[in-house]
């Protein structure tokens, strides 16, 4: 069923009211951190997979043995070399993708000021330091550009992003500051 055919009325409400149809099973939890330095900000160039040619964090799925934090902590390691001594829960963005049921995920956002190592290339992601006022929002998931400059202007941010069928278009948007 096109999620359309539910009215504008109902995408507004969200999650309330959208039907197990567009939502699915239960949605994925995922991670995404973002190192920021003096000014700048680590991310990555997705290399395969999900987001592949988009600069994004680092971050990934939860194991089953493992909380929100530790997934958190061992994904930026497996993806940059770089080892979060602290971790600032700054975010939870849900993604509906109502063509792409199996990319629907609740993504906990963190930043971390507080690390070790030197980032390094791996197999998923290319690493590279941009000024936080310089940030490719072009070649970044469109939402980005309305949640990440909150987080790093200090605030908290809680999302829901509803896409178009072409799985890039946001359709809809609700974000809530704290």
């Amino acid at each position: 069923m096109c999620p359309m055919a539910l009215g504008e009325q109902c995408l507004r409400r969200f999650k309330s009211c959208l039907p197990h149809s567009i939502l699915g099973d239960k949605m994925k939890q995922a991670t995404l951190c973002f190192i920021i330095e003096n000014g700048k900000i680590l991310l990555g160039m997705k290399k395969r997979g999900f987001g592949a040619g988009k600069w994004n964090g680092f971050g990934g799925k939860i194991k089953d043995e493992e909380n929100i934090e530790e997934a958190t902590v061992r994904e930026l390691y497996e993806e940059t070399n770089v080892l979060a001594n602290k971790l600032e829960k700054v975010g939870e963005l849900k993604f509906i993708f109502p063509y792409k049921k199996e990319w629907n995920q609740i993504v906990h956002v963190f930043l971390a000021r507080e690390w070790n190592g030197d980032p390094k290339e791996s197999e998923e992601m290319l690493p590279k330091w941009f000024h936080i006022n310089e940030i490719p929002f072009d070649k970044m998931w469109q939402d980005d550009k309305h949640w990440l400059p909150i987080i790093l202007n200090g605030r908290k941010v809680n999302a829901t992003f509803i896409f178009k069928d072409d799985n890039e278009t946001i359709a809809e948007m609700k974000l809530n500051e704290a």
